[in-house]
């Protein structure tokens, strides 16, 4: 275990914001149709045989500042082969967008950080692209990418995405505003220390079984951010409960820790729930009752409580 109040909130590196969530999928052109379809984003870029790359295919995908990269082996060899049948569809990558890939990669190997790929520079005729990765929980990873000096369509060996286009509602997403990762028992506070140490993360937020729990089900948690608050990544461990926690339902079906989910940020909640409902997108039900003395709760709220109800949308307030 690190002893880090000296590491905690450290600027070691700076950190600019999410650059994307790169998801291993079994069919990326499927996927990359529901996301369009489904949640509205807009095709961006690709890469593949097409482009020189004989091992992959992936599909970049846009929504405002929201950049979702969907990838499918071609090839037995290829890494996200063995990742998807252990896993399934998922994360691979949170990656983060930096200015110096080598001074951050460099600065994160010191104190300790678990590397997958160390720093290179790819170079054509549209400028420089660097990227480098260090593992995280499972087999999760966080690439560093600087493409300040690149002036092509997202990175070497891409080409823009053209496709014909549908009619689709604004969903009003706006950008990726946490990531939320599911580790093993007894891991959360290792995995804390980690993002202290290496990135000089804050954590600003701790719950533990008591906080989040029902009479069947319990977890902990603890939310980590970077200084420019632009980074929000909680991690989260099973509890004791009469029964088994959502988060080992997701470790056993995952076949270990993972990302859990994605929070997107939305700027009207309300036409974001309407659109992707119209859309086919599956939400979860709450029980009519939780809205019945919600001003009392959470205090006056400016939106009509019965489309918060009929949209199932949950309510809290500071």
């Amino acid at each position: 275990m690190y002893i880090t109040d000296k590491w905690e909130g450290t600027e070691f590196f700076k950190i600019e914001k999410f650059k994307y969530l790169e998801f291993f999928v079994g069919n990326a052109k499927q996927v990359m149709h529901y996301y369009r379809s489904a949640f509205g984003f807009e095709p961006y870029a690709y890469c593949g045989p097409e482009t020189g790359i004989n091992t992959h295919v992936s599909y970049v995908m846009k929504n405002r500042k929201v950049f979702f990269i969907f990838t499918s082996p071609l090839s037995s060899k290829h890494i996200a082969s063995e990742w998807i049948k252990n896993h399934g569809d998922g994360v691979r990558d949170v990656a983060f967008s930096v200015k110096d890939v080598e001074k951050c990669f460099d600065s994160a190997e010191e104190r300790g950080a678990i590397i997958n790929e160390v720093p290179k520079t790819l170079n054509d005729i549209d400028g420089k692209y660097a990227f480098a990765s260090i593992k995280t929980y499972g087999d999760v990873i966080h690439s560093f990418i600087d493409d300040s000096e690149y002036n092509g369509f997202w990175a070497p060996k891409f080409k823009k995405l053209n496709l014909p286009e549908i009619k689709s509602k604004d969903s009003h997403l706006v950008l990726v505003d946490h990531v939320v990762g599911n580790v093993n028992w007894d891991e959360m506070d290792k995995w804390k220390d980690y993002y202290e140490k290496i990135f000089g993360f804050s954590t600003f937020v701790r719950f533990d079984e008591g906080d989040i729990s029902t009479q069947y089900s319990a977890l902990k948690s603890v939310v980590l951010r970077s200084k420019n608050w632009k980074i929000k990544l909680p991690i989260n461990e099973p509890a004791e409960g009469l029964k088994k926690s959502q988060i080992e339902e997701y470790l056993e079906f995952n076949e270990g820790a993972g990302v859990q989910h994605i929070a997107l940020l939305t700027d009207d909640i309300i036409k974001s729930i309407s659109t992707l409902k119209s859309n086919g997108v599956e939400f979860l039900d709450i029980p009519v009752t939780y809205y019945d003395d919600l001003q009392k709760r959470v205090g006056i709220i400016d939106e009509d409580i019965n489309k918060l109800k009929e949209l199932n949308i949950l309510v809290d307030k500071d």
